[in-house]
């Protein structure tokens, strides 16, 4: 009991240290409210008051409520404080670019962000409402920025928000230039931003420039030079921005590119930071892109397409046998790779080790360069070493880098160009999209992805999963023995397993609190009979499932 009664002091005091710091009302009183009903609240203090929100290669990302285990206004001032001290200390020049999307407590982020930059004497630049998070890649090389800040949770939940970072040419180099940081920038930034003092001797300045509508105009007239001007445009495209701020950039591109506008889901249409119309804001979640299926199926469009909330991720659905089936991220990054591989675009092609195989066995056949990185865009933008010109980029959780020049990121508005491209193609020679799947699946085999995707409110959950399959490693899969066994620890938390015809990569999320586990057969194709191979493969891969579930006790 004594031990209890000095825990509950102590989380007292640790939130009373923190109030005489936050420099927000509003989360003051947030935090006031749950010590006034102590000891009832004491699980919930605990949990604010767990640590601070770790400042890693996605930055911080996590959720909206007061105290250091949150996303709040005094944890970004610390951030951004941090960060500019960071790079001063690296001896970068030049503004600070910063860009957030519609989600609660974005803009107040960014303007934070701004007003700690102008107050240590670097100039900043906060684009002018809420944008894709390509738009802010996009103008930290454009402007010549030293660094970029994105406020923004992507596809999480509304509860949550997250604030990116991308370095500019001077400290992120050639190949990182308008990308995410890698480390050891990340570890450098965190060390900074726990070495700021308190947050009342942080200056504040102006909140920056607010940037006019020429940047926008910018990204979308280099986004729409990424297709072909003389190609087909006849196609009828239903869209959905999943209450994001997609839309308006994405309809523009579209017109600008002269493609017929995008029919949008009209309640999905405008910025909605609590996405009334879906239980969880990503296309690739169970029911998320019912209403975009529906105004498809009712507009009679020959192609649907979804961004996430922050638009850097492009889901893409068909229709098939009178039904629509959304592709999965590995077919998208397929055709996308082919499609400009038909082009003539030689140079990289990157993938990561979680998605399919596909990628490497085209790249094999058509004598171009390939290479497989770690997850994450960071990762694939910096892939190969520079050693040869990345020209495309992808990863299968629905992200595409078609113009890395252009954005060196995932870049959900241009990958939906290209996919208008390529189906306006095809349509124009009265096939689909589907087609040139089975096409690809005649030449290379039907390669069959899928995810086994657990996710949890305990993280030991996760934990006690990869210790078992570290422990106990499967050694056969589909009756086929196991010939190759990659544990990628310490440098990543994976575990790879290999047959002869399957692939299983076993992961934590880095984002949510998820356990996943990618599954990839591949099919032979005999005299040309693609539909008795995929069957196949859809059985293996069933079985191949259930077998790693197994295997990890979920």
């Amino acid at each position: 009991m004594a031990a209890e009664t000095t825990d509950l002091d102590d989380l007292r005091d640790q939130a009373r240290r923190w109030l005489d710091d936050d420099p927000d009302p509003a989360s003051r009183d947030e935090l006031r409210a749950v010590l006034d009903r102590l000891p009832g609240s004491a699980p919930e203090l605990a949990d604010r008051f767990a640590g601070p929100l770790t400042f890693g290669t996605a930055g911080l990302r996590g959720p909206l409520r007061a105290g250091p285990n949150g996303m709040n206004l005094a944890v970004v001032t610390q951030a951004a404080a941090g960060l500019v001290a960071w790079l001063a200390a690296e001896g970068g020049e030049g503004p600070l670019v910063i860009g957030y999307d519609a989600r609660h407590g974005s803009r107040a982020f960014a303007e934070r962000t701004a007003q700690v930059a102008t107050g240590a004497g670097r100039p900043a630049l906060l684009l002018p409402r809420p944008l894709p998070t390509p738009v802010l890649a996009y103008a930290v090389r454009h402007l010549g920025a030293v660094a970029g800040v994105m406020v923004t949770a992507s596809h999480n939940p509304p509860q949550d928000n997250g604030y990116k970072v991308y370095l500019g040419a001077q400290l992120g180099g050639v190949l990182g230039a308008g990308a995410q940081i890698v480390p050891p920038a990340d570890a450098g930034i965190e060390a900074a931003i726990r070495a700021v003092g308190p947050l009342a001797q942080v200056p504040l300045g102006p909140a920056g420039q607010v940037l006019g509508d020429d940047l926008t105009a910018a990204y979308v007239e280099r986004a729409t030079a990424v297709i072909d001007p003389d190609g087909p445009r006849d196609l009828k495209v239903a869209y959905t921005p999943l209450h994001g701020v997609g839309a308006a950039v994405l309809t523009a591109a579209f017109a600008r590119a002269g493609f017929p506008v995008p029919g949008v889901v009209p309640d999905q249409a405008e910025p909605d930071p609590a996405f009334p119309t879906v239980s969880f804001p990503n296309p690739e979640e169970p029911g998320a892109v019912d209403r975009l299926v529906a105004l498809a199926d009712a507009t009679g469009a020959d192609v649907a397409i979804a961004n996430d909330p922050d638009a850097d991720r492009c889901a893409v659905a068909v229709r098939e046998a009178g039904s629509w089936r959304m592709l999965r991220g590995d077919e998208v990054g397929a055709l996308l790779a082919d499609h400009l591989m038909r082009r003539g675009v030689s140079g990289l092609y990157a993938t990561t080790i979680v998605s399919s195989s596909l990628l490497r066995a085209m790249c094999a056949a058509r004598g171009l360069p390939y290479d497989e990185t770690l997850t994450g865009f960071k990762w694939i933008v910096r892939a190969g070493g520079g050693a040869q010109p990345l020209v495309f980029g992808y990863e299968e959780a629905l992200g595409y880098c078609v113009a890395p020049e252009h954005v060196r990121d995932k870049d959900g508005i241009t990958a939906a160009l290209t996919v208008a491209e390529l189906a306006a193609g095809l349509k124009a020679q009265g096939r689909t999209l589907t087609d040139r799947l089975d096409e690809l699946a005649a030449e290379f085999g039907v390669h069959h992805t899928d995810q086994l995707s657990v996710r949890v409110d305990d993280l030991r959950v996760i934990a006690d999963a990869m210790a078992r399959i570290r422990a106990a490693r499967p050694t056969a899969l589909l009756g086929q023995p196991v010939t190759e066994a990659q544990d990628l620890l310490p440098a990543s938390d994976v575990v790879i397993l290999r047959t002869a015809a399957a692939r299983v990569v076993i992961r934590p999320s880095g984002t949510e609190p998820k356990l996943k586990a990618y599954l990839e057969v591949v099919e032979p194709v005999a005299d040309g009979d693609v539909a008795t191979a995929r069957t196949r493969a859809h059985t293996a891969i069933a079985t191949l499932r259930t077998e790693i579930a197994t295997a990890l006790n979920l």
